[in-house]
């Protein structure tokens, strides 16, 4: 009850002073990198001028250290209870742009957890292409509750299949363009290449080219989908029954679809 208050609250006290706020902090921080970068080209320039000093960076040839190992960067989404206390505590004392962001960081808590969540769900195992640990992918603007995308990848020798759950009003408008079309598309040899179809009782749109494969697209609700690409998979029935591997009632209901 409290998140929620906060968050109307939050979104009520955007009035024109506070977008200003943020403008001007917008340009501060481009002011800031646009120095940083200023400054990285000078001293870049400086060695290089400096190219013949042994001692100087660089080396002999006064050329730039190579980067040969690190860390990384560590996966850590934004914490949603501490972000919505960071808001409470903006907003009552009335900076309204660290308000704002603290909401939109803890909504973007709130989907990556989601987003993870469902990746996790997922099969290990599809059609018999095993998972591809290292392109699980989630990411997500974090705003307005679009904009979250999860990915995966099952892959053996030649075949391969992807999987997309996302909000993206882009393919959602493709694809009810499809739907919205009881016909087919014909290629010029007169051979279909596109139509529509059914996985587990959701409407979907599924298509063929030679140089691609197959791609099968399924809406879950108003602004949410699921794609399935397959490579070299030897037919339209193979490919559905690897899409029926997946519980799309479960993604639907996690992504708070109706």
């Amino acid at each position: 009850m409290k998140t929620s208050l906060i968050c109307l609250m939050v979104v009520a006290a955007f009035s024109a002073q506070s977008q200003g706020m943020l403008n001007r902090l917008k340009q501060k921080a481009e002011q800031a990198a646009e120095r940083a970068i200023d400054k990285k080209i000078e001293q870049k320039t400086s060695r290089g001028s400096n190219a013949g000093n042994t001692t100087g960076p660089g080396g002999a040839n006064g050329n730039n250290a190579s980067n040969k190992g690190g860390g990384g960067l560590i996966s850590t989404p934004p914490d949603v209870n501490q972000n919505l206390a960071d808001a409470d505590a903006a907003y009552k004392a009335k900076t309204y742009g660290e308000a704002r962001y603290a909401v939109q960081q803890a909504m973007l808590g709130v989907e990556m957890e989601i987003g993870n969540k469902i990746l996790k769900s997922l099969p290990e195992t599809v059609a018999g292409l095993p998972k591809e640990p290292e392109a699980d992918q989630v990411t997500s603007t974090g705003w307005g509750w679009v904009g979250l995308t999860i990915h995966r990848e099952y892959y053996q020798n030649d075949k391969e299949l992807r999987v997309t759950i996302a909000n993206n009003s882009a393919w959602m408008a493709a694809y009810n363009m499809y739907i919205s079309n009881s016909g087919y598309a014909q290629q010029t040899n007169g051979e279909q290449n596109w139509k529509q179809t059914k996985v587990k009782g959701y409407r979907g749109v599924i298509e063929y080219s030679e140089a691609s494969g197959y791609k099968l697209s399924v809406g879950l609700g108003q602004s949410s989908l699921i794609m399935w690409e397959g490579i070299n998979f030897a037919s339209e029935q193979e490919m559905m029954k690897a899409a029926e591997a997946f519980d799309i009632d479960a993604i639907k209901k996690q992504l708070g679809e109706k």
